[in-house]
Formats: C-alpha cells, sequence, structure tokens
C-alpha cells in the first residue's frame, strides 16, 4: 500500500505539472495574439493618421517662415495674414521669436501662454503679453499650475470674434484642445502652426478630421529631435503642420510641392528625417 500511494503520489504531481505547463503555453499564445492585436491596431491608426495629414496644394499662399533658426521655426502664408488682428503663442518655453516677429510684422498683440516656465520673452519693437497659464479642456489648477480653455482664454482677453494666428507646442495637450474645442473658436483662426506629440491613439484620427473641416494642411515638417524608424510610417513621433482656413485659402486638391526655403532641422546638430511620401502611407528616406 504505500508503494502504490507514492506511484500515485508521482502520478498526481506529474498530472499537475502538465496542467501546469498547459496553462502558461495557454496564456503565453493568449497574451502574443492581444500584442500582436494591439500591435496591429496601433499600426492601422498611425497609418489612417498619416493619410490625413499628407499637405495638399494651396494655390494662393507664399510660405514665409517666422521664429527661430531652428526649433521653434515655422511657416505662414505671409500674404494671407492681412484679417488678423492677434496672435496667440502656446508653450513658449522662455522664448518666443515666432510670437515677436508675427507681432512686430503684423503690428498686432500676441498673448503668450506658459505655467510651465514662467520667464517671460523680451520682444523689442513688438507687442507681446504674457500669461503664466496653459491651455487645457476646463479651468483647473493641477500641481497650482492654472489651465484654461482656449475659447475662455480668447474671451478673457476680447478675443471672442476677432481673426486669429496661432503657434502652439504643448506636448500631447494640442489633441484635446482642437478636439473639444467649439465651432466658433475654431472658425476664428486664420492660420495655425502646431507641434503635434504621438501618432498611435485613434482620437488623434478623430482631431485630425475634424480642424479638416476647418482647414487645409498645408505644410509638414518633422521633427527631428524624435526621429525613429518604430514610428512608421511617420519618421519621427512628433511633427509640426500648418493648418491654413478654408475661409481665406484656395486649393486645387493636388499634393502639396516641396517647399523651399521655409523648413530646417529642429536639432541643428543632428541629422535630418523628412518623409518623402506624400500619400502612400510608405516611410520616406532618412537623410541627413
Amino acid at each position: 500500500m504505500p508503494r502504490l500511494r507514492i506511484v500515485w503520489l508521482f502520478r498526481a504531481i506529474a498530472l499537475v505539472s502538465i496542467v501546469t505547463a498547459l496553462t502558461l503555453v495557454v496564456r503565453n499564445v493568449w497574451r502574443g495574439q492581444v500584442r500582436r492585436s494591439v500591435a496591429s491596431r496601433t499600426v492601422e491608426v498611425r497609418k489612417a493618421l498619416f493619410a490625413e495629414i499628407q499637405p495638399v496644394h494651396l494655390t494662393n499662399c507664399e510660405l514665409r517662415r517666422f521664429g527661430e533658426a531652428n526649433d521653434g521655426g515655422y511657416p505662414l502664408c505671409v500674404n494671407l495674414l492681412e484679417g488678423v488682428k492677434v496672435g496667440y503663442s502656446y508653450g513658449i518655453a522662455g522664448y518666443d521669436r515666432w510670437g515677436c516677429e508675427v507681432s512686430r510684422h503684423l503690428q498686432v498683440p500676441v498673448h503668450e501662454y506658459d505655467c510651465f516656465d514662467l520667464r517671460a520673452p523680451a520682444c523689442p519693437d513688438g507687442r507681446t503679453v504674457f500669461h503664466g497659464e496653459c491651455i487645457g479642456t476646463v479651468k483647473e489648477t493641477q500641481d497650482g499650475r492654472p489651465f484654461d480653455t482656449m475659447s475662455s482664454q480668447f474671451a478673457r482677453n476680447g478675443n471672442t470674434s476677432t481673426r486669429v494666428v496661432m503657434k502652439i507646442d504643448v506636448e500631447g495637450a494640442e489633441w484635446d484642445a482642437f478636439l473639444l474645442a467649439p465651432d466658433s473658436t475654431l472658425s476664428q483662426l486664420d492660420q495655425i502652426d502646431v507641434e503635434f506629440h504621438h501618432v498611435e491613439d485613434p482620437k488623434y484620427v478623430e482631431s485630425i478630421r475634424r480642424l479638416k473641416q476647418f482647414f487645409y494642411v498645408a505644410h509638414v515638417h518633422y521633427n527631428n529631435f524624435s526621429c525613429d524608424p518604430l514610428a512608421d510610417p511617420f519618421p519621427a513621433w512628433a511633427f509640426e503642420v500648418l493648418l491654413v482656413n478654408k475661409r481665406i485659402a484656395m486649393s486645387d486638391g493636388s499634393p502639396a510641392p516641396p517647399a523651399s526655403g521655409v523648413d530646417a532641422p529642429n536639432d541643428g546638430s543632428a541629422a535630418d528625417c523628412q518623409s518623402a511620401a506624400r500619400s502612400t502611407g510608405q516611410l520616406g528616406r532618412f537623410i541627413g
């Protein structure tokens, strides 16, 4: 009897081991399928977003660069700025040559917003107004930092119905800011220089599609601080887009031709990465 009990004990232990091993195999297979499914959905989101941001040819736009020589410089349709009465520059990090040049060029005030870096840049011969506040989706305070919506900030500055030119670089907060902004606020914006961050969330596609109800995508430049082949079909995780209101812009619907003289690497000491693809959804070559 003792020997038989030992045999059955070993058999039971073996059976438990087999069941445990099979459970681990099934679990790993399931986890692998989930990971592949998530990865597949992420790729599809990136492809959809990449397709949505392909620039179109504006037949009445003369591009000119405003701002820093490298990071912080963006193009605008300089000949379409005539009706602008005020500028907004979000996420300035202590410097804002874009806002200063826009203010001097148009002789209008430019409101600068940043709640993380409270240094107010100097702007000789320009009219810049610094606000130690960030753009958000609701009026609130986070870790002692004030946030408010775009529409509320416009209203507080007396710009509820004013035509606006904007630059915004707020490390990912731009998606919700545009997605949740009222139609009336988006309609005020003549041109927007926006740096978008990240490429993997379905709501990003939704946000771009909403913006394209009001704007043409006129120009795209990829930020070489974030070059990464893993972002395929994007060459980088961050990209700068010029959006021009359909109220003032005209397009023939064709792909935008290559622009000259308005782009520069964000990091002047590193190799650049731009996509040669326009509408194919394929990763362009890296250029150094």
